[in-house]
């Protein structure tokens, strides 16, 4: 069973929250095995992310930048990363974000899970202006079946 990691930070609003809980809700329905953590209320380890196949991202746009959690945990893939690579790379990724007005943090959050080199990135990234509405909700849906699907190929790869 492919399991996917949603990482994301939601705290004032639950924007953010209510599309990760979306994204998994696609992946769950794609039949993976989803954990979502909100960097909000807990620090993720990196020993822990080497378990999942793919991964989602999610973060509020705060002044065109990610939220300070999740930037922890690109700092600490960062450091670890340096030493050992395995199981932190080859991982399909996905991003979504919420925002009030701005919408900046887009390109910076693009470019940033880029150069990251984590894996091959899925989907388009998936923003919200506000309070997600049914057709943000269900392009996080879709979102979390993509990451599924494209995980299941690449593994069946490997084992033909």
């Amino acid at each position: 069973m492919v399991s996917i990691l949603v990482l994301y930070h939601s705290q004032e609003y639950g924007n953010t929250e209510a599309m990760a809980e979306a994204v998994a809700d696609g992946a769950i329905t794609a039949g993976a095995k989803v954990i979502l953590i909100n960097t909000n209320e807990k620090r993720i380890d990196i020993e822990q992310f080497r378990q999942f196949d793919a991964v989602a991202f999610g973060s509020p746009d705060y002044w065109g930048y990610i939220a300070g959690g999740l930037k922890v945990f690109v700092d600490d893939f960062y450091i670890i990363r340096k030493n050992n690579r395995q199981g932190l790379v080859d991982k399909p990724y996905g991003l979504f974000y919420s925002h009030g007005g701005g919408g900046r943090v887009r390109e910076y959050f693009e470019q940033l899970f880029k150069m990251m080199r984590i894996g091959p990135k899925v989907g388009n990234t998936i923003e919200s202006y506000g309070q997600p509405n049914n057709k943000v909700l269900e392009a996080c849906r879709d979102l979390g079946k993509q990451l599924v699907e494209y995980t299941k190929k690449k593994i069946n790869k490997k084992h033909v």
